[in-house]
């Protein structure tokens, strides 16, 4: 994600990074494990399977696994962190991470055999942030619930928006790069990354500064508010993305990374990797773009406030991945005017039948369980498979991928997330 509307990015700074020996052979001992795990024959199988499937040539549907409650799946202290120093921490906790969820949560993840450092690209963000009141029930868990502070009531309001302005910190890039390969660069490549995919969503920033109830009465009583805040945020978007490609920093992502809301990006339609053209755009990446909030909005509400807004971004890009967790099964004939579109979030609140009724098989169904039946007092994993089973009977071949996703907790039993990911992948595999 690019941009948090709850805080602003700190602006890089060209301090130098020093790590320990003891941090540095933990680090290492880490990095030794993923690169077994990277080179395994697995890897490009999965990553061909999830080809096929952004292709429209799915073999079976593909299952992945994201937004993890972490604070809750320790397991003999697999995910405790050793080092010390504050960027051999940073490293610590995503190598962790990762290899966590390979020994138990696998399903068709993919493990890179390098390791990523990326650019030092520092982009000023927008000039607003959210102004909230916080009620948390659960202090060792990142989701919590708000309450937004109206920040924007009024045109004269708009001005608070701010058109970023994109920085690469050449310096500390290559400080960044210098470190990674001492520590790392002897037990695999280092590959230097810059702004992948881009999460998109005006929307979900939109509402943290208006507050929910007054965006949803503005679209009736002050549309040209609410046309003029949403248009002022595309611009933004708009200059951001101007600045990547002209600083050349953007990264492919038809890889393993998160496209939308959804699985990985892996298509033979982009560029390759190992065939990037020296200068990256947009048209060689996913675009993405949703308004989770508009779950009962009508579809022509839907089209005018969001969708005919977001086509001058999602006109740029060479796939297109749209929506979240709003249903979108009564809104196809609006989604069939997103130009290149290859992606559909499904949500667990979409009619299944009628979003493949209305897009047909020449489309990506993302697929989302509930991720309430992992919360229950007691789990069900009849239930699980049954519904899974209930979705590929109903996609009868479409292309389709499940992702577990938005999980805010397994009430501490981490082993029902893993029961999930070998009941989902039984099923597709059958």
């Amino acid at each position: 994600m690019l941009h948090d509307p709850s805080h602003y990015t700190p602006i890089e700074t060209e301090e130098s990074i020093a790590v320990s020996s003891s941090d540095r052979d933990i680090l290492r001992g880490l990095a030794e494990q993923k690169a077994k795990i990277g080179q395994e024959a697995t890897q490009q199988e999965n990553a061909r399977l999830w080809t096929a499937l952004n292709d429209l040539k799915p073999e079976r549907p593909m299952v992945w696994i994201n937004e993890i409650c972490w604070n809750e799946m320790e397991v003999h202290d697999e995910l405790a962190l050793q080092c010390e120093g504050r960027w051999a921490r940073e490293q610590e906790v995503g190598l962790r991470k990762e290899l966590y969820q390979w020994n138990h949560l696998r399903a068709d993840m993919v493990v890179n055999p390098w390791i990523e450092c990326p650019k030092a690209v520092h982009s000023t963000d927008f000039g607003i942030v959210e102004d909230t009141d916080i009620t948390q029930t659960d202090s060792s868990n990142e989701v919590v619930s708000r309450h937004f502070n109206v920040q924007i009531e009024q045109l004269a309001d708009i001005e608070k928006i701010q058109m970023p302005k994109v920085v690469h910190h050449e310096g500390q890039t290559a400080m960044r790069e210098q470190v990674f390969n001492d520590v790392f660069g002897d037990i695999m490549p280092v590959k230097v990354t810059g702004q992948s995919h881009i999460w998109f969503t005006p929307w979900d920033f939109l509402i943290r500064w208006t507050g929910i109830e007054n965006a949803m009465i503005g679209l009736y009583d002050d549309p040209d508010l609410y046309h003029a805040i949403v248009e002022r945020l595309v611009e933004a978007w708009m200059v951001e993305l101007d600045q990547f490609e002209a600083l050349n920093v953007l990264e492919l992502d038809n890889t393993n990374e998160r496209v939308g809301s959804g699985g990985y990006g892996y298509t033979s339609e982009l560029p390759l990797p190992d065939q990037a053209p020296s200068r990256i755009t947009a048209k060689d990446m996913w675009g993405c773009s949703n308004a989770q909030i508009f779950s009962e909005v009508s579809p022509d509400m839907h089209w005018e406030f969001a969708i005919e807004h977001d086509m001058r971004w999602m006109k740029r890009w060479g796939l297109n991945y749209y929506g979240c967790c709003e249903p979108l099964h009564n809104k196809t004939e609006i989604l069939k005017k997103i130009p290149n579109l290859r992606k559909v979030s499904t949500s667990c609140w979409c009619d299944v039948e009628k979003v493949i009724e209305g897009l047909g098989q020449e489309m990506v169904y993302s697929i989302k369980p509930s991720p309430a039946i992992l919360a229950e007092d007691n789990w069900h994993p009849e239930r699980a498979r049954a519904e899974i089973r209930r979705v590929l009977d109903i996609g009868q071949g479409a292309p389709m991928e499940f992702i577990m996703k938005d999980i805010s907790t397994v009430r501490y039993r981490p082993e029902r997330l893993s029961d999930w990911a070998a009941i989902a992948m039984d099923e597709v595999q059958r």
